[in-house]
């Protein structure tokens, strides 16, 4: 069993709770621009990162706001890169204002779930990741070709669970029009985050036990009861002994 895990949630999304979430969680998301965030809520969010110890990270999503960046768009990957690293500068020169350094990137939504099963698009991402700031963990989907490329490409990694959502028994997410593919029950989102980190295991939505190694848990901050199940999930963790950090 770990002696720690990286709590994550994805903020800066206008969504109006992440004070509350923030005193929770170890690492945060910050939308970048591209389904969500401008200038007044990348500032707001690196502050209350600074003012709470949390670590913060880019969250670069397809440029895609009307759907929240949860369509998958089939882009050129060049086009991708351009995204990516116009979004990673546009936080990255508010980070520097705020004194706060950035420590990660997780791509959003539709992005971060293409790039789990395309290799060309998350070789693409990780090669913009890693020129415009090797030191950046990359976070992708626990065993997906995401962290395999960052490893590629030189970057740590970081393999990310999820405690709000269902898996498929090929080991990705659900997708979201699946019935059951959001966790909307604080307690079996809790017992699922617990099993993940404790035993390192997950049951799928068909019933079958996957084995994964998780580096981070992320919750979604959009979710209607975010910042009591962030509490909820912080507080069940340390019960068990599991620091987050």
């Amino acid at each position: 069993m770990p002696a720690h895990i990286d709590l994550n949630c994805d903020l800066g999304e206008g969504c109006g709770n992440d004070a509350a979430i923030m005193p929770w969680i170890s690492s945060a998301n910050i939308a970048c621009g591209g389904h969500a965030g401008d200038e007044a809520s990348m500032r707001a969010t690196l502050r209350l990162c600074r003012q709470f110890g949390v670590k913060a990270g880019a969250h670069p999503g397809h440029a895609d706001p009307g759907h929240f960046g949860r369509r998958e768009l089939d882009l050129p990957h060049a086009e991708v890169a351009r995204s990516l690293d116009a979004q990673l500068q546009r936080l990255a020169a508010i980070a520097r204002e705020e004194a706060v350094d950035l420590t990660h990137v997780k791509p959003h939504g539709a992005l971060y779930n293409q790039a789990a099963r395309d290799r060309g698009l998350a070789e693409t991402i990780a090669d913009a990741v890693a020129r415009f700031d090797a030191r950046l963990i990359l976070v992708g989907l626990v065993g997906s070709e995401l962290p395999r490329a960052g490893e590629r490409a030189g970057l740590q990694v970081a393999h990310e669970a999820f405690a709000d959502r269902r898996y498929m028994d090929s080991g990705q997410l659900a997708a979201r029009g699946i019935e059951g593919a959001v966790i909307t029950d604080l307690d079996v989102a809790v017992e699922q985050a617990v099993s993940i980190v404790q035993h390192g295991r997950v049951t799928t939505l068909d019933g079958t036990v996957l084995r994964l190694r998780a580096d981070t848990l992320c919750l979604h901050g959009d979710g209607a009861h975010a910042s009591e199940f962030a509490e909820a999930l912080h507080k069940a963790l340390v019960a068990k002994g599991i620091a987050i950090a």
